[in-house]
């Protein structure tokens, strides 16, 4: 049976149409392939260039917020070496008027120029927390996360020092004592 179809479909020109039709196809085929396999091939090769780019600009932004915060934390260390020694001349003094009934916290804190608080640079943390973080080590966040949340810490404990002085102000009325921590 398959010999009569073979015989019946070879008599009309089946076979050789479909031959046809087939020769056509590989033609067609190796035509789009090399047509489509150059652009993918530039497409692909686009792509890694503009992935290294990126991978540069973003090594060279990481390098330069790492050289900034470098010299922030660099600067922020020698401040705070700078008021240790009048905070400990604050503690001496408040340590020395604590028992003067006669001399209020307030006028005290003038003698040793008030409060004094480090500056404390955090401007490049800022900056990249708000944009590329993610290109960071855990560490390194973590490690300025904390300085931050340090930072936020001593202002408010400065402020409310401060709040507190300002309420033993002679002309408010007088602390009965003065207590130093």
């Amino acid at each position: 049976m398959s010999k009569l179809k073979s015989a019946v479909a070879h008599k009309w020109g089946f076979v050789n149409d479909m031959n046809k039709y087939i020769d056509l196809m590989k033609k067609y085929i190796k035509a789009f392939s090399k047509e489509i396999v150059p652009i993918i091939i530039g497409i692909l090769v686009a792509l890694y260039i503009n992935n290294w780019n990126e991978n540069k600009k973003d090594e060279k932004y990481i390098n330069q917020i790492l050289s900034s915060m470098n010299k922030e934390l660099i600067e922020s260390n020698e401040d705070i070496k700078k008021k240790i020694p009048l905070q400990r001349a604050l503690i001496d003094t408040l340590g020395f008027y604590k028992n003067n009934d006669r001399i209020s916290i307030f006028d005290v804190m003038m003698k040793v120029n008030g409060i004094q608080i480090p500056k404390i640079r955090i401007s490049s943390w800022k900056a990249i927390s708000n944009s590329k973080i993610e290109l960071l080590e855990y560490d390194r966040v973590s490690a300025l996360t904390n300085i931050e949340e340090q930072k936020e810490t001593l202002l408010l404990k400065t402020q409310y020092l401060a709040i507190s002085v300002r309420l033993c102000h002679p002309f408010r009325f007088k602390c009965a004592t003065l207590r130093v921590l």
